[in-house]
């Protein structure tokens, strides 16, 4: 913008109209006075300031102007129509103006060193600006060197505190700074340390991650100069940013060797033990199966003298001439004979149990229905019913599963409640997770089998008791059994890598609650639950 002082209105109007045609914005004042007060609050490329005014001449407000750190640097162009004598020229330019004219103007002539003086002044401002902007940038630069130096010092400080062997690299790799601990491997600071020939391909790996920009991290062996020993290092390189561009690399190398002695002979130690417990386990497998054959034939032998005593017994039975005492021992001996039987029979089936059998496809539904027959005239005697829900095929030992719900159907059978008749519901739910309490997921590994009954229940509190070797809970002279079904039940479930379970209250009936894997492919979660469900009973 361009400012033209000049005490009447008729200069001032002809000057403006000139400059505004030639495209220039034009701002105006008509005293020295007002002039000094507009460039406090406006910048401005040019002042045609006239010399003659009342007041403060043109000369007075251009000392004035010069005077101040915000317009010293404004041109100024003096317009005179009466001090034209060379020495008020002399005292124009000595009062800081940088040409001055005469009236009447040249219009041409104004235009012409109004642009010159105006292309100036803009082009020195841009410069100043830039001159301004690269001052700043150098500063900045310098200042942001200082403090990468000052980071660069506090580093080393940092690297040669520390017990690892530490050094920083260049952008490209090339070592620039190492610690003392470098010179236990190198006898150079450009000179890396050498690498265990079976190592050697890392340095190509460690140029990859360079190219690459990536941080490294790896075991290797280098060599010490003194001892002339190649010791285990983990090797670290980390690159070190500014602006997203890497300035420089740190490394390090920390001496892991008696550690990985130690995991090596750690490794060792397992693995020789682990050889021995194997041996143990093949060990302990053929005792196993030599007591398990033991087991069989011992409870098989018993069996051949238990049949000559209920032959005998049975014969004494038979006589017509026996007393009511004798009768009564007779059948004694028939009952204890019998209890003795089934202890036998129940032994030879628990001991079956660690036999190896397969696994097949088994439709449970057909299972049932083959249960419910063979219990047939049990079911009929006691007047009970059976419901029995759609059920899943399963891979199974069928023999063995049979068994474990036809125990739990002749027990719901036999506890039940005097002149009520029982009610057994049988029903299944595929479920997601071996979890008793497991939504039900029709696309699960698992199914969820319940027995429900009406009998006579039990305190939850024996729920552990019910599943072990030859515990009962209610008397014999009430309750026929063993004490083995329950606990031959869970064994097959467990074979099964299942779960099992049971919910009742005394006087209102029992659930038994099984979980077993759809395929035995799944086993091996469902077995760590059952060893955590079994931790907490």
């Amino acid at each position: 913008m361009i400012l033209i002082v000049d005490d009447k209105q008729e200069n001032i109007f002809s000057l403006r109209k000139l400059l505004e045609i030639h495209g220039f914005s034009v701002d105006t004042a008509d005293s020295g006075e007002e002039a000094l007060k507009k460039i406090l609050n406006s910048d401005y490329t040019l002042i045609l300031l006239d010399v003659q005014m009342p007041g403060m001449d043109g000369f007075e407000v251009a000392e004035t102007i010069s005077g101040y750190s915000r317009s010293k640097d404004i041109p100024i162009i003096f317009l005179s129509a009466v001090n034209t004598d060379k020495r008020f020229v002399a005292k124009g330019y000595a009062s800081g103006g940088i040409d001055y004219i005469t009236k009447p103007i040249d219009p041409d002539i104004l235009m012409h060193k109004v642009r010159t003086i105006h292309s100036l002044t803009k082009q020195n401002r841009d410069l100043n600006i830039a001159h301004d902007s690269l001052a700043k940038e150098v500063a900045e630069r310098k200042q942001s060197e200082e403090e990468l130096n000052e980071r660069v010092q506090e580093l080393r400080s940092i690297l040669e505190s520390i017990p690892q062997i530490a050094f920083t690299t260049k952008p490209t790799g090339e070592i620039e700074f190492v610690n003392e601990g470098w010179y236990l491997y190198s006898n150079s600071d450009n000179l890396f340390p050498r690498f265990h020939p079976k190592d050697q391909s890392i340095l190509d790996d460690i140029q990859h991650n360079f190219e690459k920009g990536l941080p490294f991290t790896r075991e290797v062996r280098i060599e010490n100069i003194i001892t002339k020993e190649f010791r285990y290092h983990l090797l670290k390189l980390i690159p070190v940013r500014q602006a997203k561009t890497i300035i420089k690399w740190v490394g390090t190398f920390t001496d892991i060797h008696e550690q990985k002695k130690a995991t090596e002979l750690l490794e060792r130690a397992v693995k020789e033990r682990t050889q021995e417990l194997q041996e143990k386990n093949t060990e302990l497998e053929s005792s196993n199966y030599e007591l398990q054959q033991f087991a069989f034939v011992a409870s098989h032998d018993l069996k051949e003298p238990l049949r000559k005593i209920q032959l005998f017994s049975s014969l004494l039975d038979s006589e017509a001439d026996r007393d009511e005492t004798t009768r009564k021992y007779v059948n004694k001996i028939n009952e204890s004979a019998k209890r003795m039987s089934d202890l036998i029979t129940d032994l030879l089936e628990y001991s079956r149990l660690s036999v190896h059998s397969l696994f097949r496809q088994v439709d449970l539904n057909e299972l049932m229905k083959d249960i419910v027959n063979e219990l047939d005239f049990s079911i009929h005697e006691k007047n009970a019913t059976i419901q029995i829900a759609p059920l899943p095929l399963i891979e199974a030992i069928p023999g063995q599963l049979r068994q474990v719900f036809q125990n739990l159907i002749v027990n719901a059978l036999k506890f039940s409640r005097n002149e009520v008749p029982p009610v057994i519901d049988i029903k299944a739910d595929i479920i997601e997770q071996p979890d008793y309490d497991s939504a039900v997921d029709p696309s699960g590994g698992y199914c969820r089998i319940s027995v429900c009954d009406n009998g006579i229940g039990f305190n939850e509190q024996h729920l552990e008791k019910i599943f072990a070797l030859f515990q009962r809970l209610n008397p014999r002279d009430e309750y026929e059994g063993t004490g083995i079904g329950l606990a031959i039940a869970k064994k097959i479930v467990s074979k099964h890598n299942g779960l099992i379970t049971a919910k009742s209250k005394e006087g209102e009936g029992s659930t038994f609650i099984l979980i077993l894997p759809l395929q035995q492919t799944i086993h091996q979660n469902l077995q760590k639950t059952q060893r955590i469900h079994e931790s907490t009973i």
